[in-house]
Parts: structure tokens; sequence; C-alpha cells
């Protein structure tokens, strides 16, 4: 059975960083994402990247301050998360796109392989 790990969440001061990690299980996919869901509020898209072509994608509100990337000898993908703010505190979870279909890199509907979700806190 397919699984994405993820890790890498935890508690940090406003303006703090954070890496998660998140490593399809002996699968490489088309294009993986990071999500994030607060309580009260619908799961958003945080992050993408096309695995085969690099291509990156950026939520406005996260946008030069986290950065998805890949390293594909360990077939994981990472988001980097610099000047946290009390607002990106949420359940984060990592997607996997299977098919080679158009669909929008940082819509939900894009993903269907699913994480768990690992928490991100942030304390102001």
């Amino acid at each position: 059975q397919v699984q994405l790990v993820e890790t890498g969440g935890g508690s940090v001061q406003a303006g703090g960083s954070l890496i998660l990690s998140c490593a399809p299980s002996g699968y490489t996919y088309n294009r993986m994402g990071w999500f994030r869901q607060a309580p009260g509020k619908e799961r958003e898209g945080v992050a993408a990247i096309d695995i085969r072509g690099g291509s990156r994608f950026y939520a406005a509100s996260v946008k030069g301050r986290f950065t998805i990337s890949q390293d594909n000898a360990k077939n994981t993908v990472y988001l980097q998360m610099n000047s946290l703010k009390p607002e990106d505190a949420a359940m984060y979870y990592c997607a996997a796109k299977e098919s080679s279909i158009f669909c929008l890199p940082l819509s939900s509907t894009c993903y269907n392989i699913w994480g768990q979700g690992t928490q991100v806190t942030v304390s102001s």
C-alpha cells in the first residue's frame, strides 16, 4: 500500500523556521504538494512541485517565506518554512498526484494520495 510519510512538524515561535519532509514509499509521482488546514478553516494549498519538470507553485500567503524542494536520491519532498507567523499554524498534509491529467497545482482535487498530517504550531 502506498504511503506518504510526513515528518518535521512541531512548535516554534513566530519568526522561526521548520522543515517538513514527505517520503512516498517506493513510488515517484508526477506532482507533490503541501496543504494545510487550521481548525474551522478549509484545507488550502500551500506549495507544489512537479517532480519531473521541477516547476514550483506557491500560495500568495507563503511566497517568499516557504520553499518546496525535492531530493530525487532520497525520493523526498521538503517544505522549508521560514519567518513563520501565527496564522501559519495548522495541520500540514503532504499529497501526491498520480495521473498526468491537467489540474491546478494548489487544488486539493488534483491529488489522490494523502498523508496523515503533521502539526505545526506557531506561538506569538
